[in-house]
């Protein structure tokens, strides 16, 4: 842990790592807390109707490792790829535990994705077993035939839900219920595989950062610090964050239970501004990691600080640069200051601001974590002066850092300069060691939080029989940071009018995700080119 100190450079100078030789992320965040406090609440389920349901880490023990014996039993071994596409619930985070236990590589992936999204990233992955729900089994059944590596799909719905849609899917609570609530976890080393999370990028497909066990203890001094020093006596967090999201994930769920702080998670139909304060107040919320999308939605309602009992003592936020407004909304509806931090799937929370040691620059998105050696550098790896504009980079060897992309060793390589992690992003380091972000180097579009790569729906889009040629940027909005425009050159024969337009957007919405879709969507009769055929996505963006 962070240890408390006056100052950044007091804290700074105070932390060491400690990696023990043998370290599993279920055993630490279930199994050491069951074994201590079985009866310490470790998770809170508020379902759509507002119903809550408390789960100890007792329970939790015993869910996972009824879950590890069921997989175990279904020839599920040590290695073998365990893709969990839940929303916040229960069963994901068992899932998640009982895949780290059992050596398992635990693959999340959001409710929102399409078909052809979710086909991809089962595939790659050599995914053997899915956990879902019966929105996913209709999903996965349009794929299944094309997954030789998927063996088993397990419904939380149960096996007869939906009808003849989910025959292929098991009861997972039925099954549950014929194992043992005893499991030994197998023993992990810190870089042993744990956790294969899908990014995107400019060109081609996603890739899978591959991360081992060690990945949860590289977060810990980002969280506690981004946290004012995490936990406090009475802590009890929250996130909007989809669990299969890095920030929902290794941010929040994994985090907070390691310290043994209690989790609440909530399945909203739709967040709203006026139901996330509900909760915040109702529920005792202390914590919470809130994207800026939702916390300019949440700024929309009037006198909050009045209408609700809220007694927050952390903010944290990341994902995009937070402005004056927003850091002074912060300090009069919650009293305290956002906390804002930075990283990427491949290397994340790297970077943070703490308000109980440092005081927030708007616009200037923190210091180095302690643990964390950060540089500007130029392409090939050489440290940059002061002041300069560059990469943003991190040395390795980090203990956050990813191990590599999964079946993709050309990207892996193209990663690194030297001993160097490029973000891809670029900045300015100054002499205090604040670190301001100033662009994407990748074209990633960043849309209410999430990152989203435009190679992903330039291909999705090329699938519509309409289209020929597809460019996809990201617009500048004033509420989601950007949003994603599409540029289509389209095939003869077809007319660029509205209904052609929204139907586009509705074929994109399916195949891939409802926050991946072109709001706008612009017909145009060529795409700015480089000579090797590539799109020149500035030439895009510059049109507007």
């Amino acid at each position: 842990m962070l240890s408390h100190g006056s100052d950044y450079h007091a804290v700074k100078e105070a932390f060491e790592w400690d990696i023990p030789d043998s370290y599993n992320i279920g055993v630490d965040v279930c199994d050491k807390w069951a074994k201590r406090a079985p009866d310490r609440l470790a998770l809170s389920f508020v379902d759509i109707d507002g119903n809550v349901a408390d789960y100890s880490f007792g329970d939790l023990r015993d869910y996972s490792n009824r879950m590890a014996n069921l997989l175990s039993s279904s020839g599920i071994n040590r290695g073998d790829r365990v893709a969990i596409l839940l929303p916040q619930s229960l069963e994901t985070a068992f899932s998640h535990i009982a895949a780290y236990k059992m050596g398992c590589i635990a693959v999340p992936l959001f409710m929102l994705f399409g078909v052809e999204a979710l086909e991809y990233r089962l595939s790659n992955s050599g995914a053997r077993v899915v956990i879902t729900n019966q929105s996913g089994v209709e999903k996965i059944n349009e794929i299944k035939d094309r997954l030789p590596d998927l063996k088993h799909v397990y419904s939380i719905d149960g096996a007869s839900a939906g009808g003849g849609t989910s025959a292929g899917a098991k009861d997972l609570h039925r099954d549950l219920l014929t194992h043992s609530t005893d499991f030994t976890p197998v023993e992990t080393k810190p870089d042993d595989p744990a956790l294969i999370i899908y990014t995107s990028g400019t060109t081609g497909q996603p890739k899978g950062a591959l991360h081992a066990h060690r990945v949860l203890l590289g977060h810990l001094p980002g969280v506690e610090m981004s946290h004012d020093f995490f936990p406090q006596p009475g802590d009890k967090i929250w996130t909007p964050a989809d669990w299969a999201w890095i920030g929902g994930l290794l941010d929040v769920l994994l985090p907070a239970l390691h310290h043994g702080v209690t989790v609440v998670a909530r399945r909203f139909e739709k967040f709203t501004a006026e139901a996330a304060f509900d909760l915040l107040a109702e529920q005792g919320i202390r914590n919470a990691f809130i994207p800026p999308t939702a916390l300019k939605m949440m700024r929309s309602v009037s006198d909050p600080e009045i209408r609700w009992d809220l007694n927050m003592r952390s903010i944290a936020s990341g994902g995009e640069s937070l402005g004056t407004e927003l850091l002074e909304w912060g300090q009069k509806t919650f009293g305290l200051t956002i906390n804002e931090f930075y990283g990427q799937t491949e290397c994340n929370m790297i970077v943070s601001s703490c308000a109980k040691i440092m005081d927030a620059r708007p616009g200037v998105m923190g210091r180095a974590v302690p643990g964390h050696n950060l540089a500007i550098v130029n392409d090939e790896g050489e440290i940059l002066q002061q002041g300069t504009l560059g990469n943003i980079a991190v040395k390795s060897p980090d203990p956050v850092m990813f191990l590599k992309y999964w079946n993709n060793p050309d990207a892996t390589k193209a990663k690194f300069a030297g001993e160097w992690l490029l973000t891809g992003d670029t900045g300015i380091l100054d002499d205090q060691g604040w670190i301001q972000f100033v662009g994407r180097d990748d074209d990633v579009i960043t849309s209410s939080g999430y990152r989203i790569g435009p190679g992903e729906i330039e291909d999705c889009l090329m699938g519509h029989p309409a289209v020929r040629m597809a460019g996809v940027v990201g617009k500048p909005d004033p509420q989601r940071t950007e949003i994603v425009k599409a540029f289509i050159v389209l095939n003869d024969n077809f007319l660029g009018d509205d209904k052609l337009a929204s139907e586009i957007q509705t074929f994109v919405k399916k195949q891939l995700a409802a926050h991946e879709y072109p709001r706008e969507v612009a017909f145009v009769d060529a795409l700015p080119m480089t000579t090797t055929g590539k799109i020149i996505r500035r030439e895009l963006r510059d049109l507007g």
